[in-house]
């Protein structure tokens, strides 16, 4: 049965509190099936009072009451949802947001577009309604990962799972990698990829598919390198996909998880013979850099 939209304009659900709450409560939306699609983030307001925050954002009647039935769950929280108003919200508040260093990259919208420093790898990145602008904490902590491997290497063959706007693979391809190849399940977000890839003219290519099997993300494997920037449940459901398409001694940098994730991710890695490279903390989020044994 297709779930209901959401009647009238679009809802976006703030939840405030403490962070040991707000990550707890993150947690259970991750775990709630009625909201493993769900769409929101989770970041430090304000440092000194110790206030995080949830910003959701429902797109069908049922997902919008299992989102409130769960965070119901944390009195700790102060849960308001408030209507969207009938305006482009996705690109007003990408105007508003500045553009991103991490390392040697500068991730900037069209707004932006005169601030791209000559001396950066600038990536201008549209978002449209694909996830990845670079301002998300585990879209930086892949970039920064992916900075500090290129000081001591290339990569000549690169997957990137689950690639939203593409501005991982478009990243790898503007570095000097062969194969830039990035995979999503959301066929919109692999045309605002492939749109993103022309504007930087990346050799970067995008395709619909439903998993690493696909012919076309197994033709040029093995990988060098794979970005895999999802959720922490089909992080640990893809380890042995992503073992499979890492040739021995390959890198992944999985993000898309909380650091109350990190334990279950990489036990789940370990047990298919990664080891940790290195770690990356930004906000609540964690991206791990692991190499395949």
């Amino acid at each position: 049965m297709t779930p209901n939209p959401v009647e009238g304009d679009a809802l976006q659900t703030t939840a405030r509190g403490p962070r040991a709450e707000a990550e707890a409560a993150a947690l259970a939306i991750d775990a709630e099936p009625a909201t493993e699609a769900l769409t929101y983030s989770i970041l430090e307001e304000d440092e000194d009072r110790d206030v995080w925050r949830i910003d959701a954002f429902p797109t069908t009647d049922e997902e919008q009451a299992a989102l409130v039935a769960t965070l119901t769950g944390f009195p700790a929280l102060r849960v308001v949802t408030e209507k969207l108003a009938d305006a482009d919200w996705l690109a007003m508040a990408l105007s508003g947001l500045p553009p991103v260093h991490a390392g040697r990259f500068f991730v900037y919208g069209a707004h932006d577009k005169g601030l791209a420093p000559p001396s950066a790898v600038n990536l201008r990145i549209e978002a449209g309604a694909a996830f990845g602008t670079g301002h998300h904490g585990t879209t930086v902590g892949c970039l920064l990962a992916f900075d500090r491997l290129l000081k001591r290497r290339r990569f000549g063959r690169v997957l990137d799972v689950g690639c939203g706007t593409g501005v991982l693979a478009i990243a790898a391809a503007r570095t000097g990698s062969k194969v830039a190849l990035g995979t999503d399940i959301d066929a919109p977000s692999v045309r605002i990829a492939n749109e993103n890839a022309a504007l930087n003219r990346a050799r970067a290519r995008f395709v619909h598919a439903s998993g690493l099997n696909d012919a076309r993300v197994r033709g040029p494997a093995p990988y060098d390198l794979v970005f895999a920037n999802i959720l922490a449940p089909p992080l640990v459901a893809l380890s042995h996909d992503i073992k499979r398409a890492l040739r021995p001694g390959g890198i992944a940098i999985l993000s898309g998880l909380l650091r109350t994730q990190e334990r279950r991710v990489f036990a789940a890695y370990a047990s298919k013979g990664f080891r940790l490279e290195r770690r990356i903390h930004r906000d609540a989020w964690a991206t791990l850099v692991l190499r395949r044994g």
